[in-house]
């Protein structure tokens, strides 16, 4: 899966990495829910810390399309609200 974070660039990843993906994307997911903008924050940040972790880069000029496009660091909660879908920002 070829995911883009927006301001960073792509990275490739693993079909075993999903599963703790989306469970870091559920978590995201409550804490908008609940609006609790601190734990809404330090989710973010794990979700694309660990995108960048077991993401493997791809070049600058790479022509992959993205199949998922995530929010930068700095998103807002509305921000990343907005780009939720029935899944959350990650399908599972």
């Amino acid at each position: 899966m070829i995911v883009r974070i927006m301001g960073e660039g792509q990275v490739q990843i693993a079909p075993e990495d999903l599963d703790v993906l989306n469970a870091l994307d559920g978590r995201l997911e409550a804490a908008i829910e609940s609006g609790d903008e601190g734990a809404f924050r330090s989710c973010l940040h794990d979700l694309l810390d660990k995108i960048r972790h077991v993401g493997r880069p791809l070049p600058d000029d790479s022509l992959e399309s993205s199949e998922l496009i995530l929010p930068p660091a700095d998103a807002s909660m509305d921000e990343v609200r907005e780009m939720l879908g029935d899944e959350g920002l990650i399908p599972g």
